[in-house]
């Protein structure tokens, strides 16, 4: 582990000539939602299966700090629904969070319901930069029929979704590649992050990825020591992680990681993938999916 995080993201930064860091994933909530997010993990709850302290536990303010003090350019706000009708307010707060925070990228998400392709299409006027989605939580297959107009906004404004889509930690009546697979034969040209590369279906979603140019991996939270140890990403499949280094974007899940957040960044170093590669990884391919100076 990191004895210390600034320093060594420092260094980091200065040996890969690097402006800072992209971080495709991170969750800034209202309050009151990420305290029962946090106490959801304190609880070990069943989509959890582990313990999993949570590492940067502070107030907002503190957080955002930690992070520029890391040395992170660029980040999300990522919030996901869990039932009807709170989708779209918490687009309006994530709508004001960005406002107040200009080096958040303005993050919306959505829910299966009568009039989700409404609210996103006024999320997207707002200027939303990315959504999440995440199959899991919401427990909802990204075919439901109340979707269809949604993912066509986004496949036309080429604005990503961020899709919490593989089964790891613990599997969901929707979770896996196949949804995914039959949701890109519908929306080709849609752009979609799978987040934590398809923990534990890393195979599957390189494969998508080898078949659809819009699709991008994150990092989150893959090749720590807390991830390894459960769900080992498969070293047969390090030659298509270098091939496909250009779409490979760094997430970090934080504040709610069990570890040091260098230790996200110490991971893909210790790859061994080359200066380059983990360069395009934690800044360059992200500033330019998102057009970022």
């Amino acid at each position: 582990m990191i004895d210390d995080d600034n320093t060594y993201l420092a260094d980091f930064r200065a040996r890969l000539d690097l402006p800072g860091i992209i971080d495709v994933h991170t969750h800034f909530m209202p309050e009151r939602v990420l305290s029962k997010v946090w106490s959801y993990f304190d609880s070990v709850g069943p989509l959890i299966g582990r313990s999993w302290p949570i590492a940067y536990r502070e107030d907002e303010q503190v957080r955002l700090k930690t992070l520029r003090d890391f040395g992170v350019r660029a980040f999300t706000s990522l919030v996901y629904p869990h039932k009807p009708e709170m989708a779209a307010w918490l687009n309006d707060w994530t709508a004001e969070f960005a406002a107040r925070t200009p080096d958040c990228l303005h993050t919306a998400t959505f829910y299966p319901e009568p009039g989700a392709a409404d609210y996103v299409a006024t999320a997207l006027e707002r200027g939303a930069r990315v959504f999440k989605v995440h199959i899991q939580v919401g427990d909802f297959p990204p075919g439901d029929p109340l979707l269809t107009p949604v993912w066509g906004l986004l496949e036309d404004a080429g604005v990503p979704a961020l899709i919490h889509c593989g089964s790891g930690p613990a599997p969901g009546r929707f979770t896996g590649p196949e949804p995914i697979a039959e949701l890109l034969q519908r929306f080709p040209r849609l752009r979609l992050i799978v987040a934590h590369m398809g923990t534990p279906e890393y195979a599957q979603f390189l494969d998508l990825a080898e078949r659809h140019d819009g699709v991008y991996l994150d990092t989150t939270m893959v090749w720590t020591d807390f991830s390894e140890a459960d769900a080992p990403f498969p070293v047969a499949e390090y030659g298509r992680v270098r091939e496909y280094g250009e779409r490979i974007l760094f997430g970090s899940d934080f504040p709610n990681i069990p570890y040091s957040y260098g230790h996200a960044i110490q991971a893909l170093e210790r790859l061994e993938l080359g200066a380059d590669w983990v360069g395009r990884v934690c800044y360059r391919n992200a500033a330019d999916l998102f057009s970022l100076s």
